[in-house]
């Protein structure tokens, strides 16, 4: 059973930057298809981005070009580097693993309990 943390939330101003961090535990990230989604208030969770067992990554049409997902299996760990961040990105991040690369939450196995990031303008 895989166990995920998330951490690296904060404040940041628009146009700033964060990175988030997911550290996995029980199994081995390289196992499982990982992603990042978001759920800003009022509104259902989303997603975010994926990155394959082979490293293939896929994007949100909202982050695209902004964000970075990455994975360093020797750490065990799966990164989200936001870039040029806007008041909108303002949500709980949560990672998730799951066997395959797709973007809907009923289809991902485990969840981290989430992490604020808040964007100012």
């Amino acid at each position: 059973q895989v166990q995920l943390v998330e951490s690296g939330g904060g404040l940041a101003q628009a146009g700033g930057s964060l990175r988030l961090s997911c550290a996995a535990s029980g199994r081995t990230i390289g196992n499982y298809v990982m992603a990042w989604f978001r759920q800003a208030p009022g509104k259902e969770r989303e997603f975010v981005a994926a990155i394959s067992r082979s490293g293939v990554t896929y994007y949100a049409d909202s982050v695209k070009g902004r964000f970075t997902i990455s994975r360093n299996n020797a750490e065990n760990t799966v990164y989200l580097q936001m870039n040029s961040l806007k008041p909108e990105d303002t949500a709980v991040y949560y990672c998730a693993a799951g066997p395959f690369m797709q973007t809907m939450a009923n289809d991902y196995d485990t969840w981290g309990q989430g992490t604020q990031v808040t964007v100012s303008s």
